[in-house]
């Protein structure tokens, strides 16, 4: 493809609007321009065959990576980057976040477009009233690729200052494998416990991944 095509990319996302591009269309604008032989579209496809035509993998990737990958450099790399890190606040401006949690899906809904695509884990912590309303969201601990250390005496302080009743756990697992590991569920374990001397009720920990996500309480891991 020449820079003829790349031409003709942008002519169309005047004409048709960004709906009408194709993923490596969408990228070939960003980058701007190729290099050697290769217009901006097919490093774009180079780009994507390299993450599995996949998007989200593109996101998963740290600029350094970016540079890497399909040769594309420091500044078609920024400015990757920078594009994808405005979608991700974007996402975040325009999510509704509930006051009350209801489902497990409310959780999900507040924490997925921060943790999914996280390349290290987090554990944060959600405040809850006796009738359900966040009080805090905080994020305790972060960590590396496969764990975090979590000071469970620091949470329980601060539900007991907050005057919370009850506690969702919630971290991210960056390999995309929502199971719990045996370390997730003794430091579940030891949360509960230490709560439940102040009849604070955990009522969840979940586990979140870009895909599938994971509820101890539906495990049976929390009564």
């Amino acid at each position: 493809m020449s820079e003829v095509d790349d031409k003709q990319v942008r002519e169309k996302l005047v004409s048709r609007g960004a709906e009408s591009l194709t993923d490596a269309e969408l990228i070939s604008i960003i980058i701007q321009e190729g290099f050697g032989r290769l217009s901006a579209v097919e490093v774009a496809q180079r780009l994507l065959s390299q993450t599995g035509g996949s998007l989200s993998g593109i996101q998963k990737l740290s600029l350094r990576q970016l540079r890497m990958a399909a040769g594309l450099g420091v500044r078609r790399a920024a400015l990757l980057s920078a594009a994808l890190e405005l979608g991700r606040r974007l996402e975040r401006e325009q999510m509704e976040v509930p006051t009350t949690i209801v489902s497990n899906e409310d959780v999900i809904r507040i924490f997925r477009p921060e943790m999914a695509t996280l390349d290290h884990e987090e554990f944060w912590v959600l405040y809850l009233s006796s009738a359900n309303t966040v009080l805090d969201k905080v994020r305790v601990s972060q960590g590396g690729v496969s764990g975090t250390v979590v000071d469970y005496k620091l949470i329980v302080k601060r539900a007991v200052e907050r005057l919370a009743s009850g506690l969702i756990l919630v971290h991210n697992h960056p390999s995309g494998v929502a199971q719990p590991s045996g370390e997730d569920r003794e430091l579940t374990d030891r949360i509960v416990r230490a709560a439940s001397l102040f009849d604070i009720v955990v009522l969840d920990h979940l586990i979140i991944t870009a895909g599938e996500s994971c509820s101890f309480r539906q495990l049976g891991l929390i009564e």
